[in-house]
C-alpha cells in the first residue's frame, strides 16, 4: 500500500476514501457520508476504544465525513483540517442548517431559554459553530432551540485581529494531549485554535505546522523574535508574545504557561531537545 500519512488520509487495509482513487490500491473505495458534530467536543482516537489515546478533537458544528460505522464507532475525517480517527457515533448528527456564527470566547453556555437564571444545557467552546435563527441584542436564538449570549458570538466571516491574544486567553488552561479547547489543550491545539479564530487555516500537529506555516527564521538567533513567531522543538511548539516571552501548552507545568523563552529553551534542552526551527507567519 502507498505511504500515506494515516493522520490525514482515510485509508485502511479494507476500505479507503474514494477520493484517493487508484492510489488506495486494493482497499475498497467508499464515498463516505457527511455528518455534523453534535456534541460540544468530538474526541478522535486512533482506535475504536475510549481508553485509546486521544489524538485530537472536533468542535460542535464541524462537518465530518464518515467512511465506516459499526458497534457505536464511526471512522471519519474532519473536514476542517483533514484529521482521521475514530469517534463515538452518538456525538454525530445528520447536518441541519448551515452554521452562521462561531463561539468567539473561550467558553460559554447554551441556555434553554433567553434567561441567565435558566439552567444551562451545555458548555460550548471557542470556534464551535452554530446556526442563529433569531433573537435580540442580549440572546441569540439557535436552530436547535437553545440560546447563547449574543455578544459571545461572531459571524463566520468575522475573524479575530490578533491570534496571539486568542492564545493568551487560554493561559492556565490544563494540558491535555489531543485537547483543543479551554477544557484541556495541547501545544499544537493551542496554535491551531488561535490561528483558526483569526481566520488562518492551520494543520493540527506540531510537525505539520512546522512544515506548512510561515517562513523560516535563523534558529540560532533569538534576539530578533517578534510577537506571533512560532518556536518549534521535536514534537512541541510555542508562540512568542513579544521578543522574549513564550506562551505554550506544556506537559512540564501541565497547563498553558507564559515564561521567558531562554528559560524554556534551557529546560527543554536538558531533555536533549534543541529548537528545530523558528517560523514567522506571513
Amino acid at each position: 500500500m502507498n505511504s500515506f500519512d494515516p493522520r490525514l488520509h482515510a485509508i485502511r487495509p479494507d476500505i479507503a476514501d474514494a477520493r484517493l482513487g487508484k492510489a488506495a490500491e486494493s482497499a475498497r473505495l467508499v464515498e463516505g457520508e457527511v455528518r455534523e458534530v453534535a456534541a460540544p467536543l468530538l474526541s478522535l482516537y486512533g482506535e475504536p476504544r475510549f481508553d485509546a489515546r486521544l489524538d485530537t478533537q472536533g468542535l460542535m458544528g464541524e462537518r465530518v465525513r464518515v467512511f465506516d460505522a459499526r458497534e457505536g464507532w464511526a471512522w471519519l475525517q474532519l473536514e476542517s483540517d483533514g484529521y482521521v480517527g475514530y469517534a463515538a457515533q452518538d456525538d454525530l448528527a445528520v447536518p441541519n442548517d448551515a452554521p452562521t456564527h462561531r463561539i468567539a470566547v473561550p467558553s460559554t453556555f447554551m441556555f434553554p431559554a433567553p434567561d441567565i437564571k435558566s439552567q444551562p444545557v451545555v458548555t460550548v467552546t471557542l470556534n464551535a459553530r452554530v446556526c442563529v435563527v433569531g433573537g435580540d441584542e442580549r440572546f441569540a436564538h439557535l436552530d436547535n432551540g437553545r440560546f447563547v449570549v449574543a455578544r459571545h458570538l461572531k459571524p463566520l466571516s468575522e475573524s479575530e485581529p490578533d491570534f496571539v491574544a486568542v492564545a493568551e486567553a487560554h493561559l492556565h488552561v490544563p494540558y491535555l494531549w489531543g485537547g483543543k479547547s479551554v477544557l484541556g489543550i495541547d501545544c499544537s491545539g493551542l496554535v491551531q485554535l488561535a490561528l483558526e479564530a483569526a481566520g488562518h487555516a492551520c494543520p493540527r500537529d506540531a510537525d505539520m505546522q512546522e512544515k506548512d506555516l510561515g517562513r523560516a527564521l535563523p534558529k540560532d538567533d533569538l534576539g530578533t523574535l517578534e510577537r506571533g513567531d512560532l518556536v518549534f522543538w521535536d514534537g512541541h511548539v510555542g508562540v512568542m508574545t513579544d521578543a522574549r516571552m513564550l506562551l505554550h501548552a506544556n506537559a512540564y507545568f501541565m497547563q498553558v504557561t507564559h515564561e521567558p523563552l531562554n528559560v524554556a529553551v534551557e529546560r527543554i534542552a536538558r531533555r536533549n531537545s534543541p529548537i528545530t526551527s523558528i517560523r514567522r507567519l506571513i
